[in-house]
């Protein structure tokens, strides 16, 4: 009988003690709960260590004080893990989410997924949530008995899951991401409904640290002033109350002070709403949350709007910064070089990765190659393209 997690108050809460279980059986652990111990599978793979040396928007070497996906996945499970908490939710298992959510991503954040995807156009495509779920059920080699972690139905569903049903009017099995489609022939995750309250916290958890993060690294970067935020709703009225409140204080501690009171701002909406809600559909276990045909967790509406021009402020201002596309372009042409020439030329991947291609240019070698470089980290592509290209290099 697997562990139960005191903590998980809430009847509509994802019940450690109730999982449907990990698709190979196995004992259970005897000191932690089904979500715990996924939590710490996470931890030890190879995949989450690589996030170390995978950014958002800054390639690795523009400075060591930019976010990465490592130190982002830390601070989305810490608020993850706040709201569950107040929720009577499994914390373990929000934790868990947010921890792995970003697993799949390429090197060079959303510019390397444009670039890989464009190449994989004729192969199936790339999404960076469907490769979280091949990481984790599949590409990650670690135990005897079984290819991938081995992680719980309700883990794997949160990670599909966590933005929505997949399967939607309009959008049926065919039109899916290859490996979730592959997976569900495997495993039925439930594709067509909501995941449980957990995946959605996890969510708007990401949705929580990415915005006010980069709010804090474009600022620290030099891409936009606070000055340029001070017409934006809420996140204007949290600065200009900040630098009220202390006047003369110097600006690194401006951006703290206001980024950690947005962050607060933030999770109270969540809060709030998320009780609302709970009040319309008193929903009395995970089932019902799973079937409420709406998400559970969410921002009021005024706060989506707060959300939706800080997002095109961000967009205009940071991710279409003419230093940030000058390097994300760059980016693109090493995930492109690295594609072609390792899919016309496996034979030049290395020895373990040849295994399972189909010859030169063939659909399983693109899978393969596709494999091989949305697990690199920026560093490793960077100079896995200098060896392969660079006439000069010693390496090669």
């Amino acid at each position: 009988m697997p562990i139960a997690n005191p903590a998980a108050t809430a009847s509509f809460a994802t019940k450690a003690e109730e999982t449907k279980g990990r698709l190979f059986a196995e004992p259970e652990s005897p000191t932690r709960t089904a979500f715990q111990r996924d939590r710490d599978r996470i931890i030890h793979s190879v995949a989450f260590r690589r996030l170390k040396y995978k950014t958002q928007v800054f390639v690795y070497h523009e400075g060591d004080n930019y976010r990465t996906r490592l130190s982002h996945s830390l601070e989305v499970s810490q608020i993850a893990r706040s709201i569950a908490r107040v929720l009577g939710l499994d914390e373990d298992l929000a934790e868990t989410l947010a921890l792995a959510h970003d697993l799949g991503h390429t090197p060079f954040g959303h510019a390397g997924e444009t670039a890989l995807d464009g190449c994989m156009s004729e192969f199936g495509g790339f999404d960076h949530n469907a490769q979280t779920l091949r990481i984790v059920t599949k590409l990650e080699r670690r135990y005897a008995e079984f290819d991938g972690l081995n992680l719980t139905w309700e883990t794997l569903e949160g990670l599909v899951k966590h933005n929505g049903p997949v399967i939607v009017p309009g959008i049926g099995m065919g039109d899916l991401p290859r490996a979730i489609a592959e997976y569900a022939e495997t495993q039925d995750l439930e594709l067509e409904c909501f995941a449980g309250p957990e995946a959605q916290v996890a969510a708007l958890a990401d949705d929580i640290a990415y915005n006010n993060h980069d709010i804090d690294d474009g600022l620290r970067a030099g891409l936009f002033g606070i000055d340029d935020l001070l017409a934006l709703p809420l996140v204007g009225d949290v600065f200009r109350k900040v630098m009220d409140r202390y006047p003369g204080l110097e600006e690194a501690r401006v951006i703290h002070e206001a980024v950690r009171e947005l962050i607060g701002t933030m999770i109270a909406d969540v809060l709030g709403e998320t009780r609302t809600r709970l009040a319309a559909a008193k929903p009395e276990t995970v089932a019902d949350v799973r079937a409420m045909g709406r998400p559970l967790v969410g921002f009021t509406p005024d706060m989506n709007e707060h959300n939706a021009a800080l997002k095109a402020f961000l967009f205009k201002r940071m991710y279409r910064h003419y230093r940030v596309n000058r390097s994300m372009s760059k980016a693109q042409r090493i995930v492109r070089d690295l594609f072609g020439l390792l899919h016309r030329s496996p034979d030049q991947l290395p020895p373990e990765w040849q295994v399972g291609c189909d010859g030169p240019g063939g659909f399983k070698t693109a899978r393969r190659v596709c494999d091989y470089i949305a697990g690199m980290t920026d560093k490793f592509a960077i100079e896995e393209h200098q060896r392969l290209f660079d006439l000069h290099d010693p390496r090669s």
